[in-house]
């Protein structure tokens, strides 16, 4: 994935599990493309769903276009990802499985101008895993810190 932008979902690695990741295009609008390259979007709740065998992300906001006109798009429509059908078929079959699901990590633009998505498919954490992966932060911070004294 390219460095031009980078939009994160910061929150992925605290409340999921990450198992699996995949890479995916996604069919965007001219206005919309155009958002994500000015950096204008969210993944915070995004999620993938499943419809009539193709992969969808929805609740991925893209923010209006401000130059856009009577053409510009929906900031919350679903929004089609591109994989190859092997792909789709292992992850239609590993979603089936109780706890799994796919989230959205990273959208970035490629070197040749598309944009991209990196999906994975995750496992909620519990509530003691979450402290756990704070406990280790906090010590790893710490242990930093003892370093650059």
């Amino acid at each position: 994935m390219a460095e031009q932008v980078h939009i994160r979902n910061k929150r992925a690695s605290f409340d999921f599990i990450l198992l699996d990741k995949y890479v995916a295009g996604i069919m965007l609008t001219g206005t919309e493309t155009k958002s994500v390259k000015q950096g204008k979007a969210s993944l915070s709740d995004a999620f993938c769903i499943f419809k009539k065998g193709e992969l969808w992300i929805k609740n991925m906001h893209i923010a209006v276009y401000d130059k856009g006109t009577y053409a510009n798009h929906e900031p919350l429509r679903l929004r089609k990802l591109l994989l190859r059908k092997k792909e789709i078929g292992k992850l239609e079959k590993k979603i089936k499985e109780k706890g799994l699901t796919i989230i959205p990590l990273v959208v970035a633009v490629s070197e040749r101008g598309f944009v991209k998505v990196e999906i994975a498919l995750a496992k909620g954490k519990k509530t003691h895993d979450k402290r756990e992966s704070i406990k280790a932060k906090d010590s790893k911070r710490e242990l930093d810190r003892a370093m650059k004294r």
